[in-house]
């Protein structure tokens, strides 16, 4: 499994960006994809995932209403849409994968419940 964040850069605050996350080898029947970021000396954290069982999406509070993910399975491709960005989210935007059973009824924001990982994206918003 493979996956590489792009799309990352810097940005004024209030500014976007267009994070997308290329996966190769998920032969998985389902699989969830999250986005996690870490700041300098912080932990890393969730921030958004979604899931290929039923496109059912999650969002860490301080994102929600701002951030929107989608995939475009044809192209493996992941993307989180970042809007009205804030200099405390300046990070290394990671994107990570797990497979997981079709009745799973949770998205996990953890780290220990993803298995793949991919090197991060950094995105810089200046105040």
């Amino acid at each position: 499994v493979q996956l590489q964040a792009f799309g990352g850069g810097l940005v004024h605050a209030g500014g976007s960006l267009s994070l997308s996350c290329a996966h190769s080898g998920l032969t998985f029947d389902f699989y969830h994809i999250a986005w996690f970021r870490q700041a300098p000396g912080k932990e890393r954290e969730g921030v958004s995932a979604i899931s290929s069982v039923n496109g059912r999406t999650y969002y860490a509070n301080s994102v929600r209403g701002r951030f929107a993910i989608s995939s475009d399975n044809a192209k493996n491709t992941v993307y989180l849409q970042m809007d009205s960005l804030k200099p405390e989210q300046t990070a290394v935007y990671h994107c990570a994968a797990t497979p997981v059973p079709d009745t799973i009824l949770v998205i996990s924001s953890e780290l220990y419940d993803y298995d793949h990982w991919g090197q991060g994206t950094q995105v810089t918003v200046s105040s």
